[in-house]
C-alpha cells in the first residue's frame, strides 16, 4: 500500500506533462562539423500535415560563432510534397553595420531565429520536405555550428 502512495503522484504528474500540448510540429538541430557548413549538408525536417485549415508558421534556426566572417546569410529553402515543389532564396541580416551580431548570445556562440513562412497554408494533407540549404559563395562556409528547421501550428486571429 505504501508503494502505490508513492506512485500514484508519479503517474499524476507524468499524465499532467502528457497532457500539455505544444504548437511545434517539428523542431530539429543539427550540428554542423567543425563549424564549417558545406553546400551538401543540408537542415532537413519532415512534417505532416493533417489540417488544411490550420496556418502554420516555419523557422530557419542558426547558430554561429564569432568566426563568421560576413554580415548576412544567403540560403536556399525547399518546401517539396503533394506535388507542391517551391524553392525560395533568403537573405538574412546577421549583423549590424559596426559589426554588432544581432543574436542572442552566449560567449563567442550567436542564436538566430529566422521566419521563412508565416500563417502559412497547405494546399493538401500528408507529409512535406522542408530542406534548408547554404547558398553563399564559400564552400565550406566557416563559423556555422548549428542548423534547424522548426514548424509550429500559427495561432488563429482571434478578434
Amino acid at each position: 500500500m505504501n508503494k502505490l502512495k508513492c506512485f500514484l503522484p508519479f503517474v499524476a504528474m507524468l499524465l499532467m506533462l502528457a497532457s500539455c500540448e505544444s504548437n511545434n510540429l517539428v523542431d530539429t538541430n543539427v550540428a554542423v562539423a567543425d563549424n564549417n557548413w558545406t553546400y551538401a549538408k543540408s537542415a532537413k525536417a519532415v512534417v505532416e500535415i493533417k489540417d488544411i485549415n490550420q496556418s502554420y508558421n516555419i523557422y530557419f534556426k542558426l547558430r554561429h560563432t564569432a568566426d563568421y566572417r560576413y554580415a548576412n546569410l544567403f540560403v536556399l529553402a525547399n518546401v517539396k510534397g503533394n506535388g507542391l515543389k517551391k524553392s525560395t532564396r533568403y537573405q538574412f541580416k546577421l549583423a549590424k553595420a559596426d559589426g554588432e551580431w544581432l543574436g542572442k548570445g552566449s560567449g563567442d556562440i550567436y542564436t538566430n531565429n529566422f521566419s521563412l513562412l508565416t500563417n502559412y497554408r497547405f494546399a493538401k494533407p500528408g507529409k512535406y520536405e522542408i530542406e534548408i540549404e547554404q547558398n553563399m559563395r564559400d564552400n565550406p562556409l566557416v563559423g556555422i555550428s548549428d542548423i534547424g528547421i522548426k514548424v509550429e501550428k500559427a495561432e488563429e486571429n482571434k478578434p
